[in-house]
């Protein structure tokens, strides 16, 4: 792409000398003021450029600056978007987050160096593609301290001011509101309310939260979200506290709305026989748990959202002391109390009260674990054994692993198990077998490759869930996050890491010449997950339970994510056009550079999914392709 940026032109500098002229004017009819200075909350001159060293006197100065000489229309771009006041301050931080790894705002490539950024920003496209990813709630968090900008930008607009100012306090103080549901009183996070639902609140998500934001003085926990580490984001209008309690109090209503849905899927007896049924999922968790003796008994265990309560069975037939199977769902837990008794293995309480000979051992709780405290009566730090089966499609989606932090850090002794304590999320390339383009070439005789073309276009907007076949892999494996869930942090459950993928060798039957003087096509990625329970805990019999393509297939399947346009792929020293684009036939990438983002979406258990992709040529020219932005719900 050529170079955008061009030298400040003469009607730039006119125009920064008349604004100059201005200021001194102001200056002349301000010196009645004797020795007065603003120390209560004024603000100096001394602007930042958003992408070079140069400082200016006036926001109004800096941005036309930006426009002239960086293609940034930081006006055009807060209309065409409808930015309030918060949209605004992410904006900022988020280009200044960018710029400080020379990375474009607008397309996403990473360039050497910030001369080399220079020349290469360009004007703007697709913005609200670009917005996904900078409304972020880390965005509201000043990149840059003492940024001058984040207080003055919204300056020019007439009545605006003062509302701006108290809302600037609610970032940087990052306040608690009280909100009463009706029957108590909590407090609550608001990262879940969208503009839609809300009327003109802000989407927030929570993308690679900060530890280091600071702290109120009280907490809840919902969901297990920590209320400290979020911030609601309200219309920049809205003129009193009593205002924003009600668009509280909608959120937490769309929360408590979104989790009886979930709940409530899981009432279907038929998700619960598919899950049970899986045999790899089932016999893992049966191996972990039965054939690990001395993990198990005598042990107190709590089991996370226990469905039909068949993990728990597992406990109390392994020798566990007492099972707390948590079930969030009223119909399951019912469900799950009266399979408890018919297998003999439900504790009565005022039954079993003195009786050592009573065989009963698990006790059903109908409830988050967030909320178990209210339900029972349990000791925290008092379970042996946290089990889980929380995985979702690409493994974090329906954002369980939250609840399984949260009941970690309440009711895990110290140095007790959790099953699974890993869990790895993989990448791979898939080629032209993991498309449907074969199935459309030859539909009884006829060609209708046209609808195979055009499946796959459309399949480049939505990550989509299938089995893909390990011989339609044309890269190598790698790991693209590893977590562990005795250590992890509750910010960690969203991350952004970058792999490259090179060319599969294929098997040893194949021809090692011919592999290395032919190219082939990558059209996307394919996610997957195992899931550890180690030797850490499980000493007697460490298990595996795996997603991957290489192995028997899972209801988890795998997530397939579509490239806008396949990237052509060789081994070796095969020739190639050095003038061609990288990643066609003429110039075959030798490898791929992903930056992937994975975070909990603003729609509550939704996760969102970025990919940014590079080819990388023979000579290590590289080629960007725009960000792709999905959202799993």
């Amino acid at each position: 792409m050529g170079s955008n940026n061009k030298p400040e032109t003469e009607e730039t500098r006119k125009r920064i000398e008349e604004n100059h002229e201005e200021e001194e004017e102001e200056e002349e009819t301000e010196q009645d003021w004797g020795d007065w200075s603003e120390d209560d909350g004024g603000l100096e001159s001394g602007f930042l450029c958003l992408f070079c060293d140069a400082e200016y006197s006036s926001c109004d100065t800096l941005f036309e600056h930006c426009r002239l000489s960086h293609c940034f229309d930081f006006h055009s771009v807060k209309t065409e978007l409808r930015l309030d006041f918060y949209g605004s301050f992410k904006l900022i931080n988020y280009i200044r987050s960018q710029v400080a790894e020379n990375r474009c705002w607008i397309c996403g490539l990473t360039c050497q160096s910030n001369q080399d950024l220079q020349n290469h920003l360009h004007e703007a496209y697709n913005l609200k593609e670009t917005k996904l990813r900078w409304d972020k709630e880390k965005y509201l968090k000043p990149f840059m301290q003492d940024d001058k900008l984040l207080y003055s930008f919204g300056e020019d607009e007439v009545d605006e001011e003062d509302n701006d100012a108290e809302l600037m306090r609610d970032v940087m103080n990052f306040e608690n509101i009280s909100v009463d549901d009706g029957s108590s009183k909590e407090k609550s996070a608001t990262n879940n309310c969208t503009a839609d639902e809300i009327g003109k609140v802000a989407a927030v998500s929570t993308l690679n939260g900060h530890p280091n934001m600071e702290n109120s003085s009280e907490k809840m926990i919902v969901n297990g979200f920590d209320s400290r580490e979020h911030i609601g984001a309200f219309d920049s209008k809205l003129e009193d506290k009593d205002s924003r309690v009600s668009l509280l109090k909608l959120s937490a209503k769309d929360i408590k709305k979104v989790n009886e849905s979930y709940f409530g899927s899981y009432s279907s007896f038929g998700i619960h026989r598919e899950m049970i049924s899986d045999k790899v999922r089932t016999d893992s968790y049966r191996q972990a748990i039965l054939e690990n003796p001395s993990l198990m008994k005598g042990a107190v265990v709590m089991d996370i959202g226990c469905g039909t309560g068949i993990l728990s069975l597992f406990a109390a037939q392994a020798g566990a002391s007492r099972v707390i199977a948590v079930e969030a769902s009223e119909k399951m837990a019912a469900v799950a109390t009266q399979i408890a008794k018919d297998n003999d293995f439900w504790w009565d309480r005022p039954q079993s009260e003195g009786n050592i000979n009573n065989a009963g051992k698990m006790e059903v709780v109908q409830g988050m674990v967030e909320e178990l405290g209210e339900s029972m009566q349990i000791q925290p730090h008092s379970v042996d054994v946290l089990v889980s089966e929380w995985m979702g499609y690409c493994l974090l989606y329906e954002s369980m692993l939250s609840s399984v932090l949260f009941a970690r850090d309440q009711w895990l002794k110290p140095g007790g198990a959790i099953l699974p304590d890993t869990a790895t999320m993989f990448v791979a390339g898939f080629g032209r077998g993991g498309t449907s383009l074969p199935f459309w070439e030859n539909v009884y005789g006829f060609n209708m490759s046209c609808v195979g073309r055009e499946v796959v276009r459309d399949a480049a907007g939505i990550p989509i869930v299938d089995v893909v076949d390990d011989h339609d892999l044309v890269t190598d494996s790698v790991v693209l996050q590893t977590f562990d869930l005795a250590t992890m942090k509750h910010d960690e459950v969203d991350f952004t890491t970058s792999v490259e993928l090179e060319p599969k060798l294929g098997d040893s039957t194949s021809n090692s010449t011919e592999l290395r003087s032919t190219s082939t096509w990558c059209y996307g990625i394919v996610l997957w997950f195992d899931a550890g329970f180690t030797s850490r805990f499980c000493k007697e019999k460490p298990v595996v339970l795996s997603t991957s393509p290489y192995t028997p297939k899972t209801h988890w399947s795998q997530t397939i994510i579509t490239f806008q346009e396949p990237i052509a792929l060789a081994l070796g020293n095969l020739g190639a056009d050095g003038s061609a684009a990288v990643g066609t036939d003429a110039c075959p990438a030798r490898r791929i550079h992903l930056r992937v983002s994975i975070a909990r979406g603003a729609v509550h258990r939704s996760i969102d999914i970025s990919l940014e992709t590079a080819g990388v040529g023979p000579d290590g020219q590289k080629r960007s392709w725009p960000a792709q932005i999905f959202n799993l719900s």
